[in-house]
C-alpha cells in the first residue's frame, strides 16, 4: 500500500470492512472513466475496456488481496 495517498479513494481494506464504500467509490469511478459497462452483468465491452477496468480496480485495493 505504498501508494496510498494517490489513489482518488480508499482502498479496499484486507479485512473487508470498507467493502460497501469501496463498491461504491469503485463504480462511480468506472463510470465516470466510461469503463462502467465493463463490470456490469451481461455487458459487452471491448477486452481493452475490460482490461482497463481491471487495472484501476487492482490498483484500488489492499496489496495482500492481490495475490
Amino acid at each position: 500500500m505504498t501508494n496510498i495517498a494517490k489513489l482518488d479513494f480508499v482502498a479496499l481494506d484486507i479485512t473487508g470492512k470498507n467493502y460497501l464504500s469501496w463498491v461504491l467509490d469503485a463504480e462511480m469511478h468506472l463510470d465516470a472513466q466510461n469503463l462502467g459497462e465493463a463490470i456490469k452483468p451481461g455487458g459487452t465491452s471491448e477486452p481493452q475496456i475490460k482490461a482497463k477496468a481491471m487495472i484501476l480496480l487492482r490498483h484500488h485495493i489492499h496489496d495482500s488481496l492481490k495475490k
